[in-house]
């Protein structure tokens, strides 16, 4: 989630703002119904009304949804204007919409939920022949030399000057990706297209290819950097390439698991995968680095699965021959929603669960806190 600040980052991107904006006023009709996914503190939203749209459900599953139904009274949009707090991918609409905007995308347009709510959000809730605001994210690759951001991920865990051995941990560093700002000074081969998003027919939000580079210029390679070109609509856009002005998504940047110096003839090839787990990505990088004679050079096989720390304490729970035992924060919170689905208040129960769990809530105070934190979460 953003913080308020983060939105004003967002909005004074005046290169993506100014596409999505120009996007929407090329075709919202005055019986347009616009659904901004993500819709945070309701830019698009108020812009599609600005626009002349009909209706527009603004949809947000943060608390910065308040500030965006305050905003949209003070610009008289509150009567067209619906705001949905949750994810798109759990509500209804009483009608199908002719737009569908958001910018949901973290460093990649491949991030944690954007691309499934996407598709989603087309196939359930856009009219046919409605619009999709972008459009169309293409995505590229260089090879690169970066020995800044490479050295400031690595060099803490293999040189210290404090005579302790910090090299483990350096194999989950290498499967991490990271944010980095190159120019196109930084490329040691041409950037090449790895795949194009097309939010109109695109099925999955899955994605993988292969490169290949021949490399014309000796240099040093740290790893691969990717961006995006981004078509909100017919003859508007932006990049966050190395090439363009600076943005605020910065460019994604996979480390190989060590420098290498390439001459004239070398071929590396890399194939490259982004595969949506639970709620989030893996991606994966393996390379191969071929000289000139033919001889194998490098290979490396990489990825965020590799980079995440997960304890054995934690993949023993999730096997499946574990028989669970509830602790007793779960049997707290099993107190407290069995009560709920009796239909009691929220005093009522936190006198109930401080009765029952004396060591645990020193006061009937310290009860209802936890019992809010659940009607938080779980109540509609």
């Amino acid at each position: 989630m953003y913080s308020l600040p983060g939105y004003g980052s967002m909005i004074s991107d005046r290169g993506r703002t100014d596409s999505y904006a120009k996007a929407l006023e090329a075709i919202i009709r005055p019986s347009s119904a616009v659904l901004d996914i993500g819709t945070g503190t309701g830019m698009f939203a108020l812009l599609a009304c600005k626009f002349g749209a009909r209706k527009v459900y603004a949809v947000e599953p943060s608390d910065v949804i308040e500030v965006a139904r305050e905003v949209a009274r003070i610009n008289g949009f509150a009567d067209r204007i619906e705001f949905i707090q949750g994810v798109s991918t759990k509500i209804d609409l009483p009608e199908k919409v002719d737009v569908i905007v958001g910018d949901i995308r973290g460093i990649s347009p491949l991030f944690q939920g954007s691309v499934g709510a996407l598709i989603d959000a087309r196939e359930r809730l856009l009219a046919p022949g409605g619009r999709m605001i972008p459009a169309s994210d293409t995505i590229w690759a260089a090879l690169v030399n970066a020995p800044k951001s490479y050295e400031e991920s690595i060099a803490p865990w293999l040189d210290n000057p404090y005579g302790v051995d910090l090299s483990p941990i350096s194999k989950y560093v290498l499967n991490t990706y990271g944010k980095v700002r190159l120019t196109t000074s930084s490329y040691v081969a041409e950037p090449q297209r790895w795949i194009k998003l097309d939010y109109g027919t695109i099925d999955t939000p899955n994605a993988s290819g292969r490169l290949r580079w021949t490399v014309t210029n000796p240099g040093t390679v740290h790893g691969v950097a990717v961006w995006f070109d981004s078509e909100s609509g017919e003859g508007f856009g932006f990049s966050n390439s190395p090439a363009s002005e600076r943005h605020i998504y910065g460019q994604q940047f996979f480390p190989f698991a060590e420098a290498v110096s390439l001459q004239a003839g070398d071929i590396v090839e890399l194939k490259l995968s982004a595969d949506v787990v639970r709620e989030d990505y893996v991606w994966r990088w393996d390379t191969t680095i071929i000289a000139g004679d033919g001889s194998a050079k490098a290979e490396y096989r990489q990825s965020s699965l590799a980079g995440a720390i997960v304890s054995p304490a934690q993949l023993r729970k999730r096997g499946q021959s574990f028989v669970a035992q509830l602790s007793d924060d779960a049997r707290v919170d099993k107190f407290i929603l069995e009560r709920m689905g009796q239909s009691q208040t929220l005093g009522e129960i936190a006198r109930e669960l401080a009765s029952a769990f004396p060591r645990r809530f020193g006061d009937w105070q310290s009860a209802l806190a936890r019992v809010a934190d659940l009607s938080a979460k779980y109540a509609v």
